[in-house]
């Protein structure tokens, strides 16, 4: 088998999968149903994507147990309870990151009492103020500027033209994609008119450990208090978490979501794309807020909300078919009404 390539046999085996078909079959890429070619893995999975799997080229496929027998498709079929995740295991091994070019470019400007731990990648035009610690195995993008006091963890990835403000903090592993900002000073003014001054902000931001923060994202730095986001979140491209917000473990924060001071989110909580938060709300463990919600109010843990104000997801959609009901009873009134003013 070449470089580059694997077996379905070696497919199946790496994701705990059931083969069915030629354990022999050359994979050498992974794509999707639509795009998938003779030497790609493919995956399906909801019925509703069936007609795209039966014209597929693709030279194999992962698929639930429940689809094992479906017409159509390719031929050599691996069966696992998750293809998604599956899908990404593969993706991985055919296509594994690049690997790190350790040491320091002679471009970059190191500050006074700067200190690492072992291996380190800072790439061209990188900038480092004074007292920043860095971890194990860090690598810093091209452009990229951390702060006086920053301090980031073991195997932190700050990606380029990014930026992490003076005194922030990174736990181990997480990182930070292009053209992020994070500390940064937050929004809040009082006064009027010609008399509006600036709050100034010196709370810290610290960031746990295995986050995300994606491209273009901006994290502010806390006003007094400390803007937290906790380990194992991920949070999207073009997302605002405002100042002294606290974000708990393991929360998936999509694109465009906007996150204003000081409200509270807990663990394990989903927000959709496009979905606006109030300040100073509370949003309990495992709430899901669907997309382009607009949350005014608190919101408990478990539930799931949606629209705008944001509400009862279940009760949204009664309220829409509803709507969606009253408007032919609305034409059959109109009409009803002009009838009977005609018969006057």
């Amino acid at each position: 088998m070449a470089d580059g390539q694997l077996t379905a046999g070696a497919v199946a085996g790496l994701v705990g999968g059931e083969l069915v078909g030629n354990h022999d079959l050359a994979i050498a890429g992974v794509a999707s149903l639509d795009e998938a070619g003779p030497g790609d893995l493919t995956f399906l999975a909801s019925a509703r994507h069936g007609e795209a799997f039966a014209a597929s080229r693709a030279a194999a496929a992962l698929l639930p147990p429940r689809f094992r027998d479906l017409p159509g498709g390719p031929v050599t079929r691996i069966l696992v309870a998750d293809p998604r995740t599956a899908m990404l295991r593969v993706a991985g091994r055919l296509a594994p990151p690049g690997r790190p070019t350790w040491g320091i470019h002679p471009s970059v400007r190191l500050g006074r009492h700067t200190t690492w731990t072992g291996r380190i990648e800072i790439a061209p035009g990188a900038v480092l103020g004074e007292r920043v610690r860095l971890g194990r195995d860090c690598r810093i993008g091209s452009g990229t500027v951390i702060g006086d006091g920053a301090v980031l963890g073991d195997g932190c990835h700050v990606e380029a033209h990014a930026l992490v403000a003076p005194g922030a903090t990174l736990g181990d592993r997480t990182r930070v994609k292009t053209g992020a900002r994070v500390g940064m000073d937050g929004f809040a003014w009082v006064g009027d008119g010609p008399t509006r001054q600036r709050v100034p902000h010196q709370g810290p931001c610290r960031v746990g450990r295995d986050v995300e923060i994606g491209a273009n994202a901006t994290v502010d730095r806390g006003s007094l208090g400390a803007t937290v986001i906790g380990d194992g979140t991920k949070i999207d491209n073009l997302a605002h978490v405002a100042h002294n917000v606290h974000i708990g473990a393991h929360c998936v924060i999509m694109a465009q979501v906007g996150i204003a001071g000081t409200t509270s989110i807990g663990d394990d909580v989903m927000i959709g794309g496009q979905a606006g938060l109030a300040g100073q709300l509370r949003v309990g463990h495992r709430a899901r807020l669907a997309a382009q919600s607009g949350v005014i109010g608190d919101v408990p843990s478990g539930a799931t909300v949606s629209g705008y104000p944001a509400r009862d997801h279940r009760a949204v959609l009664r309220q829409t078919a509803a709507l969606a009901r009253l408007a032919p009873l609305l034409t059959s009134l109109e009409r009803m009404t002009r009838d009977h003013a005609d018969s006057d």
